[in-house]
């Protein structure tokens, strides 16, 4: 099993959920999909653009689990120093997230992930 993780405003992801269907952050919105790290990425997603953020979700998202038409919208892409980044071009169903998880933020304001399975 592998995993993939979004962090996002809990305000954001409740929207979500009362809708069925998640179709991005506003940075998402703009690049046209729905960005996600894995286990490595998230630290260092956390850092450069969630320091300081109150409020969020870790979502956790097992690709195993996957229906086949949310599985082809899944692509590994160039990003953040060459390394491959998974970016979903469709709709998220909030079902298929297996957890979102609340997150607090240490003492240097970044959101603390906790330890994260691959």
């Amino acid at each position: 099993m592998s995993r993939l993780y979004k962090l996002i405003d809990r305000a954001l992801w409740r929207e979500a959920v009362a809708q069925g269907r998640f179709d991005g952050a506003g940075v998402d919105l703009a690049d046209g999909y729905i960005h996600f790290s894995t286990a490595a990425q998230a630290p260092e997603t956390a850092r450069r653009y969630f320091s300081g953020h109150k409020d969020l979700l870790l979502l956790t998202l097992e690709t195993d689990r996957l229906p086949p038409a949310v599985a082809q919208a899944l692509r590994w892409e160039p990003a953040r120093g060459g390394d491959l980044f998974p970016h979903l071009y469709a709709p998220l169903d909030p079902t298929l997230v297996s957890e979102a998880r609340a997150l607090h933020l240490g003492e240097d304001g970044v959101p603390d992930l906790g330890s994260l399975e691959p």
